[in-house]
Formats: C-alpha cells, structure tokens, sequence
C-alpha cells in the first residue's frame, strides 16, 4: 500500500469486507453502453514487485481484466507513480521507465484486450473496438528531473497528465503531507513546467499538491486542469490532500474537473482519523500500563484495536455525497469524475466499491439520487473528456 494512512509506526490495517448488491438493469445497461474513464488506477506499482498477469482474472488487487470488463470500464489511466524517496536522483526517471515498460508488457501480453491510448481520439477509436484503452498519468513529476526536455519526452512516452507531487515537495511543487512548504507553492521550475505542460498537452494534476500550490497553478495554467483523485475537504475537516470549497469552485471556474477519490480516509471523517485515533488509544495505553513501547506491543494492542474498533468502511452513499457536493458547489454536473485511487488505497474501499467490477453500483446510486443518464454519462466520461480536448486544442494552438 502506498499511500499514508498513518503517520507512526502503529500501523491500523483495515479488514476488508464484501457486500452483494441487487443493480437494475438500466444501471447495468449504461455501464455496458457509455465510455467509462478512471483516472487513477495503480496497476504498475502492484506489478512492480512481481508480474501478475492482469490480462486475466487476478487473486489479488483491484484490476483485472476480467473484472473490468464486468464494470464496463473502458479507459483506466495507469499511474506511472514514482515514490518521493526518489525525488531528486537519477532512479526518479529509471523507476518511471519501469512502470511505463509495465504498461507496455500488459498490451503486449494482450493486444487484442488492451492498447495505450494517447488521445481522446485513441480512446474513443479502442471504445468502438471494445478494447480496453490505457492512457499513462505521471504521479509526482518527480522522474521530470529538472529538465523540461523530459516532459516532452515523457509525452512522446504516453503521458498524458503529471500529478506535479506526490508526498513530499519536489523540484516543482510543495506536497500537501509535507510540513516543509520550501517553495510557497511551485518552484520557479515548476512555473515552467506547467506552461511546458500546457504548450504541448499534457493535463496538469494538482492531486497531492499544497493548496499555496494550487493556487499558484490556478494563476499560471492556460488550460483547464484536473485533480485525477482528490475528493471534497468538507466531510475531512483538516485533510490538506482533499480540496476545499473555495478550490473545488476555483476549479470549475477555470474549466477543471475533481474526480473522486475512493479510499475511505478521503470520504468521512471517521475513517480519515480511524488511525490518529489508533495511535493516541495505543500511547494513552503504554502510559497508563506503563509499558515500554516496542514493536511486539504494538502487534497486540494493534489486534486488539481493530477486534474492538473495526475501521469505518466509508459507503458508495458516501462517494455519491462528494460528487452531490461538487454539483452543488459548482452548479453544474459538468466539473466532477471519478478517480477511484483502485489498487493504490489497499484495502480501505467502501463497500460497495471494492473493485473495478463496481461501476455499475456508483451508476445505480447515482440513479437512485436523480441524475439523469445524460448527467451520468458527463460522471463517467464526458467531463474529463471535455478537460482532456480543450488540453490538446491548446496544445495544438501553441
């Protein structure tokens, strides 16, 4: 799991839990029929370790193909993710090449079951085919290394959108975990990278990024921007890597979209504490006992606070209040998507939405809640479609 969902030693890992849901046949129906797009799924990261074909069905993870053809999910952007250890070295670049390489090797291993897609135009042409399409986005511009040279060559690589980074600040943003915000924002580096970016079209992602940096993009950004897996700030009072109001309507203003992260600590409150709250029972616990901290200690009191405590799954109710939320803020369905963070929140999903079969699920709910399938169609793919051609008709103008 590569995400942060403690900040010690105590590690509070949550038990995943299956539940059977009854979808109608229209929800079915829309799934099978319209282009379904996520923007962030970390299939390369699982595989880094050791290959698992995902051409077919899988034990593990989130993705398979299988499963995602039971979704009718049609376009999953692979996130080329490069851990922020990495940041400033020469590896940043070599480990990028890796995840890419990985990419590769899944439409090698299947060519009549996926193929990388560049652009809307390739997504769209792979839809027609019923082939699964696999757009690239670059989490933590990291392996960018300083060099714009290298964003365009990563472009002629695939990418086709750049979370600027990731957990700590790089050479081109601060990182909403990190307490250290050395650039107030972006580097002056990361000024130009994101013009670079703009010029020749590639989305720039302020997922993971300070909100000073977000602003910052606001100002400096030509083209609409997205955050390819945040969710809204308001249901995680305090949670920097979610966006507030006031940015999430900033975003729509310029033309952006937020698609929707999944893991439970970006979707309620209690899940964004469940392990804060671990680690304060687990040090009130050793003070009063009067025990030494060690790692045998923490085992067992650990065991016991999930026996006692189970972690608070959020809900697919809650993923269809941020995207309720969105629509309000922004008065339009237009500015919100999905980014389900799937195979990179380990096993923190809401039930519900446990994997890439679960599409049909969000549509029913979405259904349930009066959209209209035209307003679900926009969720699922219309909206970032929408960003990603405004991104190459700029690119194409400059």
């Amino acid at each position: 799991m590569k995400r942060f969902l403690t900040t010690s030693a105590l590690v509070l890992w949550a038990i995943s839990d299956t539940v059977a849901f009854d979808v109608s046949e229209k929800a079915n129906e829309i799934a099978k029929n319209t282009l379904i797009i996520d923007t962030h799924i970390d299939v390369p990261f699982r595989l880094n370790d050791g290959w698992v074909d995902v051409t077919k069905a899988t034990e593990g993870g989130n993705f398979d193909y299988p499963r995602a053809v039971k979704g009718g999910l049609n376009a999953p952007f692979m996130s080329i993710y490069t851990p922020a250890t990495l940041d400033g070295t020469p590896e940043a670049k070599s480990h990028a090449e890796r995840m890419i390489a990985i990419v590769e090797k899944i439409v090698e291993t299947a060519p009549d079951q996926f193929q990388i897609a560049h652009s809307v135009a390739d997504v769209e042409n792979a839809f027609s085919k019923g082939i699964i399409a696999l757009p690239m986005g670059m989490e933590n511009g990291s392996p960018i290394s300083g060099d714009l040279d290298n964003i365009d060559y990563f472009y002629k690589r695939g990418i086709r959108y750049v979370t600027l980074s990731h957990s700590k600040a790089n050479g081109i943003s601060d990182s909403s975990y990190d307490d250290n915000k050395k650039w107030k924002g972006l580097s002056d580096f990361g000024i130009k990278a994101v013009e670079r970016m703009n010029n020749i079209g590639i989305m720039v992602d302020v997922s993971h990024i300070s909100d000073t940096a977000f602003w910052k993009v606001m100002e400096v950004a030509k083209a609409p921007v997205i955050a390819s897996h945040s969710s809204a700030r308001k249901f995680t009072p305090g949670f920097e890597r979610n966006m507030n109001d006031k940015m999430i309507k900033a975003l729509a203003e310029q033309g952006g979209v937020i698609m929707i992260n999944y893991g439970s600590s970006f979707l309620s409150k209690a899940a964004n504490q469940y392990n804060l709250n671990g680690i304060k029972a687990y040090q009130a616990y050793i003070k009063s006992e009067g025990l030494k901290n060690t790692q045998e200690e923490q085992n067992s009191f650990r065991k016991r606070y999930a026996e006692e405590t189970p972690y608070p799954f959020a809900t697919l109710d809650d993923v269809l209040n941020h995207i309720d939320h969105v629509v309000k803020l922004a008065g339009s369905v237009d500015y919100v998507g999905i980014g389900s963070d799937y195979d990179g929140v380990g096993n923190t999903l809401p039930v519900g939405l446990k994997d890439v079969s679960s599409y049909p699920n969000l549509i029913d709910g979405l259904l349930e809640r009066g959209y209209s399938e035209a307003d679900i169609k926009k969720i699922l793919s219309g909206n970032i479609l929408r960003v990603w051609r405004e991104v190459e008709q700029y690119a194409a103008q400059h």
